[in-house]
Order: C-alpha cells, then structure tokens, then sequence
C-alpha cells in the first residue's frame, strides 16, 4: 500500500470501534430477545448476573480508554 493511501490511526480507529460497537449493539438486542417467556424461562437471578457481567466488562473496556490499569475479564456462565 502506497503512503499517500495508507489508512490514518484516526480511520482505523473509527472503522473498527464503529464496526465493534455495532457488533456489542446487535448482540445486546439479540440478548433482548430473551426476555420472551414464551419460549424461554429465567429467575430474576439470572437477569441480575447477566446484566452484571456486562456492566462489569462495559467498566473494564472503558478504564482502557482512560489509562487505568484493567483486568481481563474471564467468560460468563449462569450459576
């Protein structure tokens, strides 16, 4: 790829937290459709965990972007 075509830092950066948050979007409202009792069946404990998980790595993430030091998060399972 030539110099003058080189994708700047500020695109990529823009490509990929747009294309990524997208994804989290979509994801998040297919996590949405869970919510349909009937076909599905879940506690308020369970909603309570889900949400956590996510609010908890959605902190984490954002400490990233503010240089705080982050932990990796490990995969979520309902207890």
């Amino acid at each position: 790829m030539s110099e003058a075509k080189r994708e700047s830092k500020r695109d990529k950066f823009i490509r990929l937290a747009e294309a990524r948050t997208n994804k989290i979007i979509d994801m998040l409202q297919l996590l949405g459709n869970c919510s349909n009792t009937s076909a599905y069946e879940y506690t308020q404990k369970d909603i309570d965990q889900i949400f956590a998980a996510i609010e908890a790595e959605t902190r984490e993430a954002k400490k990233k972007f503010s240089k705080t030091e982050s932990v990796k998060g490990t995969k979520f399972t309902l207890n």
